[in-house]
């Protein structure tokens, strides 16, 4: 289709007809008889009829940047004369981003009343509505993507410039230090009128206006509760009787007089990231709007597992809660929570833990991505919350809990509609510390596996000081013929079943008794531990927050462990004991004594040499210093195709010999 009109002057006939023609095309393509006007004004964001547009388009004018009719039905496939011969400015804007396609995603479409037209026009319209704060808001970035970065700037505008220096901010890991140093530099090498922020601060105020910000929340230094809605304007915690803010020992000991005079700092902050607006933000791109609904209208059932849709625990949840699951634009969210050490190798004791929401109704392909994970909570340092991570999963529990009995309003860009968006928390994921912490079940100790409970099949070793667990025959077929065998296990045979997981019921008697117990720890120092031995003893800690969402007790699975951090501590104890790596070997002289004690395995026994010597006989499974050298000689000359694992030869010392520093990906090796 010709665009040569847009170019032309506002009341001349080839653009009155350009605009006709523009208009007929755009209506074939309407969304309930209406479309999205671009002139200059409206600029795309307001669904209006076919004849309103019409009429701003001839007093207006045409958006010029609007060459690719996107919005109005317009194929990206093949493009038009007018595009092939766009000007190198188009071309160097389109490099880093369609930004007026971005604001356009970022921003709900609201069908706004038209502007009332001027004297002798056609359609009479209604008086005109002033745009609300966020309309204003973004007709502010709007002008800032139409404003070059200084006179005569042909590629970059203030706000594309700003969001670009974000991104590679992101991308390389840049301190708000660097990107003021950055922006200083860049104002003395640019014109004199260009338009950059001075600092990091300023230019985040820019794109400040793009939303999804944070919370801070103050927190108790000893976990007992959040300064939050009710307790926002308390002092100090009513538990533990802490203050909330930092301690200035400089007024504590009356040396400065006017220390205390300057603004409080609050010893602990939670950062809290809205979850609902970030889930609106999903279906605000046509293309991802589309993907989450993959889950149901672009998935193969044939049986075969390929994403967490196609297992036991979301049929049955879906077979439970059919309102729900009868809309495939209901958010499925997966939690992750562990901590981290943000200062590498400079503290080796902070502890940090982020608490991330994968949503599950995206694709394999993307659900996983990076971009697709969504930060809820930065929960604070120096030490991990242990059981009191659900003092900070408060706003976050209670606003899944409103997202699934009222939902929020937001906008479907693929089917251009309004629906009530609800969301579930489907399960957790975790190491097995982090386990203990979310869930509640203590992951130590006799009764240490979540599954078998109190039928958990542990032996302590005396000598080794630590509990063993070796009843893994009893999910075995019951023909298998390892349960015959009593040698190479703990000597005896193993018949049994498998026990039964625990069910919810038994769960919520349980955890009765300590339902609304402090879990700050100062508070767990006043609470007994549980003896060695005791019968009948409650291993649970807690019971966690999340039973307060009304749909968690129907899950099947609840909590998950992460296969990654499993795997890489199995092998890394099989190749220490393998090599025979000091520190890291699972066979020594303990493990031999406890063979002993059990009465198996006689030929690993120890062997007396002298009054007070003791050998150990080497193991079937021992390595030579010449076959050492062999196996780590094979891993250092691997080669795997590029993004597999690793560089394993830098993980390799064949001087020691040994082999560290391995990441989970490399063990598939």
């Amino acid at each position: 289709m010709d665009k040569s009109w847009m170019k032309k002057q506002r009341g001349s006939m080839e653009y009155i007809e350009g605009v006709l023609k523009f208009v007929e095309f755009a209506s074939e393509h309407a969304s309930d008889g209406k479309i999205f006007c671009p002139c200059t004004k409206c600029v795309n964001l307001c669904l209006v009829p076919p004849g309103v547009a019409r009429e701003h388009l001839w007093r207006k004018g045409m958006l010029q940047s609007y060459t690719h009719w996107k919005w109005h039905g317009e194929s990206a496939d093949v493009p038009t004369a007018t595009e092939c011969g766009s000007s190198h400015v188009q071309e160097s804007l389109q490099q880093y981003g369609d930004f007026h396609g971005m604001l356009h995603d970022l921003c709900p479409t609201h069908e706004m009343p038209p502007e009332p037209m001027e004297e002798g026009e056609r359609v009479q319209q209604p008086a005109e509505a002033q745009p609300t704060d966020d309309a204003q808001k973004f007709y502010n970035m709007i002008d800032d993507v139409d404003k070059p970065l200084y006179a005569g700037c042909t590629k970059f505008s203030i706000f594309s410039a700003i969001v670009v220096l974000f991104q590679l901010k992101t991308l390389c890991g840049w301190t708000n230090k660097l990107f003021t140093m950055l922006l200083q530099v860049l104002m003395d090498m640019l014109p004199s009128d260009a338009k950059l922020p001075k600092d990091h601060y300023e230019a985040k105020k820019i794109v400040r206006d793009l939303g999804l910000g944070y919370e801070k929340i103050h927190a108790c230094p000893n976990d007992c509760m959040l300064f939050w809605k009710e307790n926002v304007n308390l002092e100090a915690c009513p538990c533990c009787k802490v203050s909330r803010w930092k301690t200035n020992e400089a007024s504590v000991t009356g040396n400065n007089a006017s220390s205390s005079k300057g603004k409080k700092k609050a010893a602990k902050i939670l950062r809290w990231f809205p979850l609902k607006p970030r889930l609106q933000r999903l279906f605000l791109s046509p293309d991802l709007a589309s993907s989450m609904k993959w889950h149901v209208n672009g998935r193969t059932d044939d049986g075969v597992m390929r994403h967490p849709a196609d297992s036991d625990a979301w049929k049955m949840f879906d077979s439970t809660h059919e309102e729900f699951s009868s809309d495939p634009r209901n958010v499925r969210l997966g939690l992750a929570a562990d901590g981290f050490n943000p200062f590498g190798i400079l503290s080796t004791t902070h502890s940090t833990w982020p608490v991330m929401l994968v949503p599950y109704n995206l694709p394999p392909w993307l659900c996983m991505k990076r971009s697709s994970l969504i930060l809820s909570l930065v929960i604070p340092s120096p030490k991990s919350p242990g059981i009191a991570i659900d003092v900070y999963l408060q706003p976050l529990v209670e606003e899944l809990r409103e997202l699934w009995d009222v939902g929020v309003e937001a906008y479907d860009a693929s089917s251009k509609n309004v629906f009530q968006l609800r969301a579930a928390l489907m399960w957790t994921v975790h190491d097995f510390p982090a386990y203990a912490d979310v869930s509640g079940w203590s992951t130590k100790g006799k009764y240490a596996c979540p599954c078998c409970a109190l039928e958990t099949d542990s032996r302590y070793l005396k000598n080794g000081h630590k509990f063993c667990y070796m009843g893994h025959r009893q999910w075995l077929g019951r023909d298998h013929e390892f349960r015959e065998e009593d040698t190479l296990f703990d000597g005896s045979t193993d018949m049994r079943v498998a026990p039964m997981p625990q069910v919810t019921a038994s769960i919520i008697v349980d955890t009765e008794s300590l339902v609304g117990r402090c879990l700050g720890k100062k508070c767990q120092e006043k609470y007994k531990k549980r003896k060695r031995g005791e019968a009948n003893q409650c291993v649970w800690k807690k019971r966690s927050i999340f039973f307060n969402l009304p749909y968690w007790e129907d899950h099947k699975l609840r909590h998950n462990l992460d296969v990654m951090h499993i795997e890489k501590n199995v092998m890394d104890n099989i190749l220490g004991t393998v090599l025979n790596l000091k520190d890291w070997t699972k066979d020594n002289y303990k493990a031999r004594l406890n063979l002993a004690d059990m009465g198996i395995r006689s030929e690993l026994h120890l062997r007396r040499k002298g009054d007070d010597k003791y050998t150990m006989p080497p193991a079937c499974f021992h390595m030579s210093a010449l076959e050492k050298d062999g196996f780590l000689q094979v891993l250092r000359d691997v080669r795997v195709p590029d993004g597999y694992a690793s560089n394993i030869s830098r993980r390799v010392n064949l001087k020691e010999p040994k082999i560290s520093g391995l990441k989970s990906h490399d063990n598939h090796i």
